[in-house]
């Protein structure tokens, strides 16, 4: 199996895995509250098969039709092809998912194409495990969540220190073919509608960290052992015509709990070595992943912006400075990401183990800038809605005899714009920015890669590092200014 449709996402859904919401334990695939998400990810898989030419490729092993994002990166056509592949995933939910398959995908498949990381000495065992996972991902067409954050009850010391160390995920005991570990990880985003879970590094550790916590590996979601813990929903059972992202994109946050589970020595793909642990998220990650997250972040801040000139439109004041000024900002940020991609790409440069990947240094720029856009982005939908994202009607209220003609009578737009055009557009702005959904991904898009001030702060620690920086100096010697 390849390339996977609805039909067939849905089905590998029903398993054995345990997952709550509230105090509820839920069967994932026949729970209520959670059919429209379910729904709204069994269709990216549907919209792969759509949109084929952009979204698929063809698997060098089988000769079958791949998602394209699991592509190893050994070329700048391959950036290319992946390129026009998370361009329309995004297109799928206007970028308002944050964790689609592809997501974790190109994770997979940069460290794959970078096994030589994974071998630990003259110790082939973790590189071919990385191997043959991506080949069972790619041939099975699986969806991915992933968890890489230990639980910091205390953040006043390491992560894995004290509390937090109690708490961390850990080997707890071995067995000839497996190891068995218990702890916690956070935040496993698209948690309950994935086929597995993908741990990893998610940063450096210091020098005494325990090596039974220096781990990678990947299970089913059905695991025995492995807990779910869902935040509350924020999908909700109503008409898409006035929920278009509610009522189909919430890929929900889970805590996740392991409670001695099992992991065959086949899945395990880092166990202790420190070194492998801190040197895989530092050569090459960032500069794989952060082409599809910055391709989504353009689809996302291109979607805002026009819904910003719509309402702008709307109600007539597209022209007033104050209003040009904010729409002008907004796609000020849509520019800078779609160049800072463009720059990335054409960069692109070999890395060893001849993998190629983009420049990451315009991708290192709009990662520390993109939490503050994008919680401008919402900010200007509010502004330049105001209250007339609290004044729309329901979509069904056009259908009822005694209401409609009235709603068309009193609640048109400006230009000529009809009642329903008008309702559909300021539903569809405040579903995106002030409904439960656009909260929650409000939070999502300031810390899912970090905050912007950690990220500034690593930007300027990779700009020392990077080169020497002496025109200070040279500006001096060329005046003549005296020497200290």
């Amino acid at each position: 199996m390849t390339a996977r449709t609805s039909a067939q996402y849905l089905a590998g859904i029903k398993d054995d895995r345990e997952v709550w919401l509230g105090a509820r334990r839920i069967d994932v695939a026949s729970d209520p509250a959670m059919a429209g998400s379910l729904g709204g990810m069994a269709g990216y898989f549907d919209w792969q098969h759509e949109y084929a030419d952009d979204c698929l490729a063809r698997d060098p092993v089988t000769g079958e039709q791949m998602n394209a994002s699991l592509i190893l990166p050994r070329s700048k056509e391959a950036l290319a092809v992946r390129h026009r592949a998370f361009e329309r995933f995004a297109r799928y939910s206007h970028g308002m998912l944050g964790r689609t398959p592809d997501y974790v995908n190109v994770t997979l498949a940069g460290f794959t194409a970078r096994r030589d990381i994974f071998v630990a000495g003259s110790d082939e065992r973790y590189a071919r495990n990385i191997e043959n996972f991506h080949r069972e991902v790619v041939e099975k067409d699986l969806s991915l969540t992933h968890t890489i954050i230990n639980p910091q009850i205390d953040k006043s010391i390491p992560d894995t220190k004290g509390i937090n160390g109690d708490l961390t995920l850990k080997v707890v005991r071995r067995t000839k073919d497996s190891i068995i570990v218990r702890g916690a990880k956070i935040l496993a985003t698209l948690g309950p509608f994935a086929d597995e879970l993908y741990v990893y590094p998610g940063q450096p550790q210091s020098p005494d960290t325990d090596p039974a916590m220096l781990l990678s590996f990947s299970i089913p979601m059905g695991t025995k052992g492995l807990i779910t813990l869902c935040r509350d929903h924020y999908g909700v059972d109503g008409d898409p015509n006035d929920r278009p992202f509610s009522s189909r994109f919430d890929e929900q946050d889970a805590f996740m709990i392991f409670d001695d589970v099992e992991i065959p020595n086949e899945r395990v793909f880092i166990d202790g070595s420190l070194e492998v642990y801190n040197g895989l998220m530092m050569h090459g990650w960032a500069a794989n992943i952060m082409q599809q997250t910055s391709i989504r972040a353009a689809v996302k801040l291109e979607f805002a912006y026009e819904l910003c000139v719509r309402m702008a439109r709307a109600t007539n004041c597209e022209s007033r400075p104050d209003v040009a000024t904010m729409l002008g900002e907004l796609k000020t940020y849509a520019s800078l990401t779609r160049a800072a991609i463009a720059a990335a790409e054409a960069g692109a440069t070999e890395w060893p183990n001849d993998v190629v990947l983009c420049h990451d240094e315009p991708l290192r720029a709009v990662r520390a800038s993109m939490p503050t856009w994008m919680v401008r982005a919402n900010e200007l939908i509010k502004l330049l809605g105001s209250h007339n994202l609290l004044a729309t009607p329901s979509l069904a209220a056009f259908e009822n005899d005694r209401l409609g003609p009235l709603i068309r009578e009193f609640m048109p737009g400006a230009n000529g714009m009809s009642a329903i055009e008008r309702a559909k557009l300021f539903r569809t702005a405040w579903d995106f920015a002030g409904s439960a959904l656009g909260g929650r991904t409000e939070l999502y898009e300031r810390f899912y890669l970090a905050s912007a001030p950690r990220n500034m702060a690593l930007d300027h620690m990779f700009a020392q590092m990077g080169q020497q920086w002496e025109e200070v100096p040279a500006l001096w010697n060329r005046l003549g200014m005296p020497k200290g």
